[in-house]
């Protein structure tokens, strides 16, 4: 004959069922589910977590490097390859990407298709390879219809744009460190020119690698303004869109962390330093392999019984 259960172990029962269930909404709710009241019907409710994953994303800085190259450049592209992707910034997202204009030959068509299915590290613009014929405008127009669009990704895609040339160095925690302090808008960055001025509200920042943030980006997309002055010398014509739209009011003169390689000696450049974010005009093999060395690139290379390395 079965016996019943006293009320005190039953109320023992009920209070361990209510532990139990209660704890198990509280570890749910580690893992972005929400509990739902108090035991509201005994029940956990999944919420939307995109505020919770827009908030953290938001607080990571996400900077876009866009290198204006050639399509017929392969040599110089794998090498930039090695040289970023062997770089690891810290408190930030930086995306490398190899801009040029419309491809005009079968080999490039077949080439650099190859290099997308493999890196997916290229930009293709609607336009004719030039130089100083709004090649740069084409690429900064670009963005937001590339970015802005992309499914469940964060706004903006990136804090921070920057152009730069394939014959510069780009050392990317030192360029991250540089960006910590600075606003996050209406930013304008680089190194000024001519060379021996410092006031970036009075010229213009060099070619060699300069930077915006996302808010201006959008904003050349849809003015005017850069659609009238396409033409000239690529970093003046940007420096003109600045001053005529009072844009990038906040202004940074990262002069002389950013410099030309000093052979030949130039107004623009100096010795190789510690306190460097890029280095310009690095035109052959030996000036790169000389920069690297400097600054001990291969440092992070482990040790290994494949290899010897003296």
């Amino acid at each position: 004959m079965a016996v019943k259960p006293s009320k005190p172990k039953r109320g023992r029962f009920v209070l361990s069922c209510f532990i139990l269930i209660f704890f198990l909404c509280v570890l749910a709710s580690i893992n972005e589910v929400r509990f739902d009241g108090f035991l509201q019907f005994g029940r956990c409710t999944l919420l939307n977590n995109s505020r919770s994953a827009t908030t953290t994303t938001s607080q990571d800085t996400r900077i876009l490097i866009g290198i204006l190259t050639l399509p017929d450049q392969y040599l110089r592209r794998h090498f930039l390859r090695l040289v970023y992707g062997t770089q690891n910034p810290e408190g930030a997202k930086v995306d490398v990407k190899f801009v040029f204009c419309n491809l005009t030959k079968e080999d490039q068509k077949v080439i650099i298709s190859l290099e997308i299915m493999q890196y997916n590290d290229i930009i293709i613009l609607n336009c004719t390879e030039n130089m100083n014929k709004g090649k740069t405008s084409a690429f900064f127009t670009s963005l937001p219809e590339i970015f802005n669009e992309t499914k469940n990704s964060p706004y903006p895609p990136y804090h921070y744009v920057m152009k730069a040339d394939d014959d510069t160095y780009v050392r990317l925690n030192s360029l991250v460190q540089s960006l910590k302090t600075l606003p996050k808008e209406d930013l304008y960055y680089g190194f000024v020119i001519p060379c021996g001025s410092m006031d970036p509200f009075k010229h213009y920042m060099s070619g060699m690698g300069f930077l915006v943030s996302w808010d201006i980006v959008e904003w050349i997309s849809g003015s005017d303004i850069p659609k009238k002055h396409v033409e000239g010398p690529e970093d003046k014509v940007f420096g003109d869109w600045m001053r005529w739209a009072k844009r990038g009011m906040n202004r940074y003169n990262a002069k002389w962390s950013m410099y030309n390689y000093p052979d030949p000696p130039s107004v623009c450049s100096h010795e190789l330093w510690p306190d460097t974010i890029a280095v310009h005009l690095l035109k052959n093999q030996e000036k790169w392999v000389k920069t690297l060395s400097f600054f001990n690139h291969t440092a992070p290379l482990k040790e290994s019984k494949m290899y010897h390395i003296h």
